[in-house]
């Protein structure tokens, strides 16, 4: 294993929206909704997918976890807690392109479980959608059981 995990630091930013550019580019609603309408208010679909995980980082920097490799970013995951509810949501999780099938995806999700335990949580959520070729595997793979699916529309406003 040529990487550890540890808490997000606000020097990884720069390292976390790359990432999250360079893996979401097939498996965000935000890149779906472009290829339908084309660039919204002259935004692209990355700038507002980074901007969706900028806002995950400033809200609960304590609930975003880096694997390192080398000193270098490799993945990230982001978390937030209802603790109420009970309840903590890993919104987004990515992983470098070069560090791909090295676990490091589950590492994260396992330091994002054990996050919610330490905060008395009692379930977590993730979502994945259908496109995404290693969700559907890999979140079973991790314990997560399917309760639901959900569509996303989406039109503009200047249409009748």
């Amino acid at each position: 294993m040529g990487w550890n995990i540890r808490s997000y630091r606000a020097a990884d930013r720069d390292d976390v929206l790359r990432i999250t550019v360079e893996s979401f580019t097939e498996v965000a609603i935000e890149r779906n909704i472009e290829r339908r309408f084309g660039p919204i208010r002259g935004r692209d679909w990355k700038w507002r997918k980074a901007r969706q995980v900028d806002r995950e980082l400033t809200a609960d920097p304590a609930g975003a976890f880096i694997a390192e490799s080398d000193g270098r970013v490799a993945a990230y995951v982001t978390t937030w807690s209802d603790i109420e509810a009970g309840v903590g949501f890993i919104p987004n999780l990515a992983v470098d392109g070069a560090y791909r099938n090295q676990g490091i995806g589950r590492a994260l999700i396992d330091r994002a479980l054990t996050h919610f335990r330490s905060l008395g949580l009692t379930h977590a959520r993730i979502e994945t959608l259908d496109q995404n070729p290693v969700g559907p595997t890999l979140y079973p793979a991790c314990g997560f059981t399917e309760v639901a699916r959900q569509i996303h529309y989406c039109r503009a406003l200047n249409e009748r």
